[in-house]
């Protein structure tokens, strides 16, 4: 699966996209985020207040108990401001 990380999600990861196999126990983006934050400080850093991020899978918006499969592209926004 590709995933995709935007704004201050992408800082603090510091990536903005990585590639990885689903792992067996991911079936859902909440899962899928879960799994992320055992991956070190920076990913817990950047889902802290995982209440305010937005996720995508392919290119539309979906919730966090959407299904996930490994040919997906999932993308992480956090919030949006405008001026």
């Amino acid at each position: 699966m590709k995933i995709l990380y935007f704004a201050w999600m992408r800082q603090r990861i510091g990536l903005a996209t990585e590639d990885i196999e689903k792992p067996a126990e991911v079936g859902s983006v909440d899962e899928l985020i879960d799994w992320l934050i055992g991956r070190g400080d920076g990913y817990a850093d950047a889902f802290v207040k995982r209440e305010v991020i937005r996720a995508a899978v392919n290119q539309e918006y979906v919730p966090f108990d959407h299904a996930v499969a490994d040919s997906d592209e999932i993308a992480f926004f956090p919030p949006v401001t405008g001026g």
